[in-house]
């Protein structure tokens, strides 16, 4: 398996427990690590995508709502609902990360991890958020 995919598989678990459990991020992420066994690279990839997620989750979860309004942001799935912003957060604030990448990336684990339409709802989400933001950059 790919590190960074490995490394997002990390963040996501650490974001799912944190926001079921309200458990300390520094704690989770580090125990996720410890049971992902990353190379040093991967590690801080995943670290710096909770604390992303962490520090900017008002503007990602606003982003939310935005793009997938038939939602409250707080009833989507917590699987579903942390994929999108760790999605959110490498499209708008990782330029390094392909939005092409980040858009299968955030597909293939809500697939993985989610229910039987995750995948789909994800894909839209992006999808949609992708072409707005594009079509608001063009003006």
């Amino acid at each position: 398996m790919r590190v960074r995919h490995q490394a997002r598989v990390a963040a996501l678990q650490a974001l799912y427990e944190i926001d079921c459990t309200g458990h300390n991020s520094e704690t989770v992420i580090e125990q996720r690590l410890v049971d992902a066994d990353l190379p040093e690279s991967g590690a801080e990839f995943a670290r710096d995508l909770v604390q992303g997620v962490k520090a900017h989750q008002e503007r990602l979860d606003a982003l939310i709502g935005c793009y997938a309004p038939e939602w409250p942001v707080d009833q989507i799935a917590t699987i579903d609902r942390n994929v999108l912003r760790i999605s959110i957060y490498e499209i708008l604030m990782c330029p390094d990360t392909p939005t092409k990448v980040a858009i299968n990336e955030a597909v293939e684990l809500a697939k993985q991890f989610g229910s039987d339409s995750s995948g789909r709802f994800v894909n839209g989400v992006l999808g949609t958020l992708v072409a707005t933001e594009a079509a608001a950059n063009k003006r």
